[in-house]
């Protein structure tokens, strides 16, 4: 049987010596495959305050629909969401097409009010100067 031919003189290094791992992996207590080592660093989650409290406060003056400055907020701060959290862009158009029908909604009511306590006083007026 014949061995390989070694192409350089001398003792060759150990494979292991020549891509060094820069931690030794730990072992498994079971058995198998070792562990891996740690990352170096975890990525710092995305910011998603803005966008949250915009879609809470779309939900929240759904429920209670007697309110107008939480729609006002809510879409006010859908809209910074937009511009400023990526990672909550769901959550902010969510909040701003909530908030933006209600707000509708109430332009709608405060017309139909405004409309039938107008003809009110003027039937009102109307009636008292026959």
């Amino acid at each position: 049987m014949t061995y390989p031919q070694n192409p350089q003189p001398g003792p060759q290094p150990h494979p292991a010596a020549q891509n060094p791992q820069p931690y030794p992996l730990a072992q498994n207590p079971a058995g198998g495959q070792p562990y891996s080592p740690m990352p170096d660093y975890l990525p710092a989650p995305e910011p998603k305050g803005l966008s949250i409290a915009s879609m809470v406060l779309a939900l929240v003056s759904v429920v209670f629909g007697f309110t107008f400055l939480l729609p006002i907020t809510a879409l006010i701060l859908g809209i910074v969401g937009l511009r400023r959290e990526p990672a909550g862009r769901g959550m902010a158009v969510a909040g701003v097409v909530i908030s933006g029908l209600i707000l509708v909604v109430w332009g709608i009511l405060l017309v139909v009010l405004l409309v039938v306590g107008l003809s009110a006083f003027g039937i009102a007026v109307s009636q008292t100067t026959s």
